[in-house]
């Protein structure tokens, strides 16, 4: 289990993160750097990041992956606030990754009773009205 130190920058923790990783990764605006893609794509690693300006860049970002970095925001800022992701204090690891693993398995499970019930999967509070 690897964690970023939070004095840490977000491309100098992405760099030690995807060392082994291999395919394709998607970033935000933060991880673009042209240095870091060649560096990134020798060990087989394609990391996708839009431009640091929006008027300056020359191709728009794709729209497809626009949605996907967009559910994966809310999803993250339905774990932090949901479930309060920024505050896992634990001990050790071990206690750690099992408070993660069950906010992981309750937001899981609360997509699954939403898909039961026909409403769009991320929309929890519609659960408890219906």
């Amino acid at each position: 289990c690897l964690i970023a130190p939070a004095n840490v920058h977000d491309l100098q923790a992405a760099e030690e993160l995807l060392t082994q990783v291999h395919g394709w990764a998607i970033g935000d605006r933060n991880y673009w750097s042209p240095e870091t893609c060649k560096r990134l794509q020798q060990q087989g690693l394609f990391l996708l990041a839009p431009f640091k300006s929006t008027k300056r860049e020359k191709h728009p970002f794709p729209f497809r992956l626009k949605q996907v970095r967009y559910r994966i925001e809310t999803v993250f800022g339905q774990l932090v606030q949901r479930y309060h992701a920024k505050r896992v204090w634990a001990r050790d690891v071990w206690h750690f990754l099992s408070r993660w693993m069950r906010k992981i398995l309750s937001h899981t499970l609360a997509v699954f009773f939403c898909s039961q019930h026909d409403i769009p999967l991320l929309r929890f509070s519609k659960l408890i009205t219906n």
